[in-house]
């Protein structure tokens, strides 16, 4: 096409740099996808009690994460085009695209950095709500409520842990076999499942912020070279 010279090198490392991002992207929305149906995450925030549900703020942050891995793929793609076609008018685009994606993905990283602790708390206190209406069943015997049972035993499965702490997951084993179902199994006595639920979602969250660290640089560069490239064809004699 027209542009030679180290103009030329950084078109195809601009094409390079965005078939990367087309992956990154589709790799981000592979990763949403899979912890959208995670199978821990998925038993944890699909038990109802008594109309009261989980918090929704982790499945908000992965349908965001999802549409943001969906949007990448597309810029991806229009920075591909542009860079081979040496297409000002695609070049700008991706650029403009690029920034606002930027600055997007910068807001949520603060917001996300200042909330990190909100999902573990309110998973943590939804437990707690469930764990005292399952005492509660298991003291009275009320066979009208044993979905709270079920729903703490879920918990238990699920997290490999039992009760809030030794004394408890000890309450917790005595009461359930009271109440007529096993809520704790012998081998999770006096592992928290306030420490459980924050290590499920920290991991969760670190995952995150590693992927949006890489995705922030590779953006950064692909401003660069996407201006440096545009700048080329304007200035080439072809043009």
């Amino acid at each position: 096409m027209g542009v030679d010279g180290c103009t030329r090198c950084i078109k195809y490392t601009l094409f390079v740099f965005n078939f990367i991002f087309w992956l990154v992207g589709g790799g981000i929305l592979g990763l949403a996808l899979f912890m959208r149906h995670d199978h821990q995450v998925k038993s944890l925030l699909d038990i109802t009690l008594d109309g009261r549900q989980p918090p929704s703020t982790f499945y908000n942050s992965i349908h965001i994460l999802i549409a943001v891995g969906a949007v990448m793929m597309v810029v991806g793609f229009l920075g591909c085009y542009g860079a081979i076609q040496e297409s000002q008018c695609l070049l700008g685009t991706f650029f403009t695209c690029l920034v606002i994606l930027f600055a997007c993905e910068v807001a949520a990283g603060i917001y996300g950095y200042m909330h990190r602790e909100t999902i573990s708390k309110d998973m943590i206190t939804f437990y707690d709500f469930m764990y005292d209406e399952a005492m509660k069943v298991g003291v009275t015997q009320n066979g009208d409520n044993k979905p709270a049972m079920q729903g703490l035993k879920i918990f238990h499965e699920t997290l490999k842990c039992c009760g809030k702490g030794l004394g408890t997951s000890l309450l917790s084993k005595v009461v359930g076999i009271a109440g007529g179902t096993d809520v704790c199994s012998n081998e999770y006595i006096g592992v928290s499942c306030h420490t459980s639920i924050n290590e499920l979602f920290s991991t969760k969250i670190y995952i995150v912020g590693i992927v949006a660290l890489v995705i922030a640089v590779i953006m950064i560069f692909e401003m660069i070279f996407s201006m440096v490239l545009c700048c080329g064809i304007r200035n080439s004699p072809v043009y």
